[in-house]
């Protein structure tokens, strides 16, 4: 281990991905020099910061604190401990003026809908039940089949298509299969009926979906990014806000890379390292690398896209209008598409009990009009939202503020799995130095314990000087497993949470 005593890496983006790795690195390989760079010139946590405004904290989108990985749960106790709290999840779907439960519980979502719309979802599903089984093609096929037709239509159709800007049937179902997998109007029914014996099997079996409790940092996921901060920093690393990489470059020395940045004041930067681990969008990537890529794999970067996403974080007067984490809007007649209680995640998210604060959450492009509002009519539009829907009358509305992130979603249309597969292939072979991790960094719409698991993974190979691992096994709950086998193959009987064995992965436990 001599030769990786003063091994260098640069991780690109401070994110869940970027920060893990720089602390692990920090933690485990003597000697190392890391360096974290972030283009936010405030927050480290990228789209899991949380953000301060006037002594209220809030998030870019609401972080559950649960997986199913024992080495994730030992990492957040490792760097916040006591300062977790236990959370009761509660989420409901905004439809026709009432409050649905989400996950879906049949018997309320039945019994809501009325005895005539019932009926049509009982016959809608028994129907796409007795259909034989197809490939589903899209994200509308792949709902159809668990819920059928009718409820795909009033709860799925329209939320999805606020939150991506598209069809139903433009949307691969990759997406559907990865965020909502297993999930279906029978398990939801088992779920009403036997609710605690689904929670004695919650932390291994329970789908995501159906997760009822969680921990959650006192003051927001971003305070478990900033004490991995401090960590990196204390140790001898560098983190270092308000720099954006411009140029990546494959110097073909011994030391292989040289990553430039740019600061807000045009400053520029040179950093020298053997490794760089990148969670920037790969799009991006693909425009500053050097030398530059082949033309048939520049193409395929540019055809990868984002959905933005932006928060107007309302202050109101609290009148205990509800109480859920969150609430889905399925309301065609308003933008929102979801909206947020943030001292449901946290009392300490709010400084004054006599207040609260609510995310209105849109989703949108760079380029459409809604981005490019001023911040000043969107508190505007949100407080006039919040108060068509019944959830907040004039006199509640105390202050408001905007944030705004690109490039929070990648989308998963047509093809994009096979550009993506292109863009790997080739960067693995010209580039084994260089190292994606993370959401954007994959283009696989993921969690933060997904993301911290590929960082995990990475750090493995750079201490062990070669590819034990491929982090593109990593799926939905952060499990690493073999991507041919489902998970009731595996191998040698092992369980969830384990390191699955293959023909070029030796068998490994998280942690061990």
């Amino acid at each position: 281990m001599e030769s990786l005593k003063k091994v260098s890496v640069v991780c690109i983006g401070a994110g869940p991905a970027g920060l893990t790795a720089g602390y692990l690195l920090t933690r485990d390989v003597q000697g190392a020099i890391v360096t974290v760079l972030e283009q936010d010139e405030t927050y480290v946590g990228g789209i899991s910061r949380t953000v301060l405004y006037k002594g209220f904290g809030f998030d870019i989108g609401g972080h559950r604190f649960f997986s199913k990985s024992t080495e994730i749960e030992r990492l957040w106790d490792e760097l916040l401990g006591e300062d977790f709290l236990l959370r009761p999840r509660k989420s409901r779907i905004f439809y026709r003026g009432k409050l649905f439960d989400y996950p879906l519980r049949a018997f309320d979502a039945l019994g809501k809908l009325g005895i005539g719309e019932a009926l049509c979802c009982v016959l809608s599903y028994l129907r796409a039940c007795l259909q034989p089984a197809k490939e589903p093609r899209n994200f509308e096929d792949w709902v159809t089949r668990r819920f059928g037709r009718r409820l795909f239509e009033i709860f799925f159709k329209t939320y999805t298509e606020k939150v991506w800007g598209m069809k139903c049937t433009e949307i691969s179902a990759d997406w559907a299969a990865q965020r909502i997998k297993g999930l279906s109007l029978f398990r939801a029914i088992w779920h009403a009926l036997l609710p605690q014996a689904m929670a004695m099997g919650e932390r291994q079996d329970t789908i995501k979906t159906l997760v009822t409790q969680f921990r959650y940092p006192r003051r927001g996921p971003g305070m478990l990014w900033t004490a991995a901060t401090d960590r990196i920093r204390q140790r001898g690393g560098e983190v270092l806000l308000g720099q954006r990489v411009v140029a990546l470059k494959n110097s073909g020395l011994e030391v292989g890379w040289e990553v430039t940045t740019r600061d807000g004041q045009g400053q520029e930067r040179k950093f020298q390292c053997d490794h760089v681990i990148s969670s920037m969008p790969l799009h991006a990537l693909g425009l500053i690398l050097q030398p530059a890529l082949p033309e048939f794999v520049t193409q395929a970067t540019n055809s990868l896209r984002y959905r933005d996403f932006l928060v107007v974080a309302l202050i109101v007067r609290e009148r205990h209008r509800f109480d859920d984490n969150w609430i889905y809007i399925h309301d065609p007649g308003v933008k929102v598409g979801r909206i947020q209680n943030f001292k449901s995640w946290s009392p300490d998210m709010v400084p004054d009990p006599a207040l609260n604060c609510y995310g209105m959450e849109y989703f949108c492009f760079e380029e459409d009009g809604l981005w490019t509002t001023s911040d000043e009519e969107l508190v505007d539009l949100a407080s006039r939202e919040l108060i068509q829907l019944g959830l907040a009358s004039p006199d509640d509305l105390v202050d408001g503020t905007v944030v705004r992130q690109s490039k929070a979603y990648p989308i998963y249309d047509e093809g994009y799995e096979s550009r993506v597969n292109l863009i790997r292939k080739h960067l693995e072979s010209v580039h084994p130095s260089l190292h994606l991790v993370g959401r954007n960094g994959m283009h696989k719409y993921n969690n933060q314990d997904h993301a911290m698991m590929t960082a995990m993974l990475t750090v493995k190979n750079i201490m062990a000087g070669k590819r034990l691992f491929d982090v593109w096994q990593v799926n939905q709950d952060a499990e690493y497993h073999e991507e041919k086998k489902s998970n009731r193959e595996r191998c040698d009987g092992s369980t969830r949470g384990e390191m699955i064995e293959t023909r070029h992965v030796p068998t490994k436990i998280p942690g061990g």
